[in-house]
């Protein structure tokens, strides 16, 4: 079984559960939401990088995580041209050894959403 955890983090009007923890794994989803009131965070996908990796860290944090403890990060983009920045800023968030990682060129969901991660990270915590 898992858990849903409470990050604080408004939550999504999809069916989904944005951080969810299974002994000492926790799943988390993240696009470039304002974690207070919801709305998408506009801007380049420096901008949206950001956004969606504060958000990691404070899921992350509400779980018992880290941002060091990531294992894997699956990324997904709208533009093959936004690697070079979500790249940029990846780097501020993560230091060696990064966390294994896809990353994929796909069409999202919702309009305006330049990238949405998954991220897999172990906690100390139960």
């Amino acid at each position: 079984m898992f858990e849903k955890v409470e990050t604080g983090i408004t939550a999504s009007r999809a069916p989904l559960s944005g951080t969810v923890k299974a002994g000492q794994i926790v799943r988390s989803v993240h696009i470039a939401k304002n974690p207070e009131t919801g709305e998408l965070v506009t801007g380049d996908i420096e901008c949206q990088a950001r956004q969606v990796f504060s958000n990691l860290r404070q899921a992350l944090e509400a779980a018992g995580s880290t941002l060091a403890a990531v294992a894997q990060i699956q990324a997904y983009l709208i533009d093959r041209a936004d690697a070079a920045g979500m790249n940029k800023v990846y780097r501020e968030f993560f230091t060696p050894p990064y966390p294994v990682r896809a990353t994929v060129v796909t069409e999202l969901l919702s309009p305006g959403i330049r990238l949405e991660i998954l991220a897999t990270a172990v906690c100390s915590r139960d």
